[in-house]
C-alpha cells in the first residue's frame, strides 16, 4: 500500500511503500487482546500483601479455656474471624506475568500497525529531527491536528527533538525497538517516520 510521506511543517514530501503483510492485514481483536494483556501483567508490580494470623500483632495467649463454655474452641485472637486477625488466604507478593509466544507478540504488533493503517490514523513523516524547541514543536503539533500521538522514528531517537517532545501533553516518541501494541492503540494517532518504516519492515519481516 502506498501512502503519503509529509513534512513536520505540513509539506509534501513524497511517498512511500508499505508492506501489505505488516500494515495491510484484517486486525483480529483477539490477538490484540492477548498481546496488550500480556504486556499489562507484565507490567503489574504484585506488591499486594495482607497479614496472615502470624503476623498480625495479637497476643498468641489462649484466650479462655478450651472447654466448658458453651462457645467455640479457640487458640488466641489472631483467628481470622476475629476483628483485626489474619487474613485467611490473602494476596501475597507475586509476579503477574504469563507467558506469551513470540511469534503471537510478532503478529499483534503487526495487527496492532495495521489496525491504524485501516482506520486512517497512521502518518508518515520525513523525519523527526530538525526541531530543538518545545513552543516551535507544539504548535506543528497543533497544526497537525494531533491530540494524542505515539511518534515512532528509527533505531535511535533524536535527544534534540525527544527533550522538545518531553513537555507536551499527549505526545509521545520511541525508537522501532519500543514500538509496542499497547502505546499503539492507546493513541489517537501513530506517526511513523520513514527511518522508523524500515526499521519496522526489517524487524516484522
Amino acid at each position: 500500500m502506498k501512502l503519503d510521506v509529509i513534512k513536520l511543517d505540513g509539506g509534501k514530501a513524497g511517498s512511500v511503500d508499505l508492506g501489505e503483510e505488516i500494515f495491510g492485514l484484517d486486525p483480529r481483536a483477539d490477538i490484540l487482546h492477548r498481546v496488550v494483556r500480556w504486556q499489562r501483567n507484565k507490567a503489574q508490580q504484585g506488591t499486594h500483601k495482607a497479614k496472615t494470623r502470624s503476623e498480625t500483632s495479637y497476643s498468641t495467649k489462649k484466650i479462655y479455656r478450651q472447654k466448658g463454655t458453651g462457645g467455640a474452641r479457640h487458640g488466641d485472637r489472631n483467628a481470622p474471624i476475629f476483628r483485626k486477625g489474619g487474613i485467611y488466604k490473602g494476596p501475597v507478593p507475586r509476579s503477574h506475568a504469563h507467558e506469551l509466544p513470540k511469534k503471537v507478540r510478532k503478529l499483534g504488533l503487526k495487527h496492532a500497525l495495521s489496525a491504524k493503517a485501516k482506520a486512517g490514523e497512521l502518518v508518515v513523516i520525513e523525519s523527526a529531527d530538525g526541531i530543538s524547541k518545545t513552543k516551535e514543536l507544539a504548535k506543528q503539533v497543533k497544526d497537525l491536528g494531533w491530540k494524542r500521538a505515539l511518534i515512532i522514528d528509527g533505531a535511535e531517537v533524536n535527544q534534540e527533538f525527544a527533550r522538545a517532545a518531553a513537555n507536551i501533553e499527549g505526545l509521545d516518541v520511541l525508537p522501532s525497538m519500543g514500538a509496542n501494541v499497547y502505546d499503539i492503540l492507546k493513541r489517537d494517532t501513530l506517526v511513523i517516520t520513514k527511518a522508523g518504516v524500515e526499521a519496522l519492515e526489517a524487524r516484522l519481516k
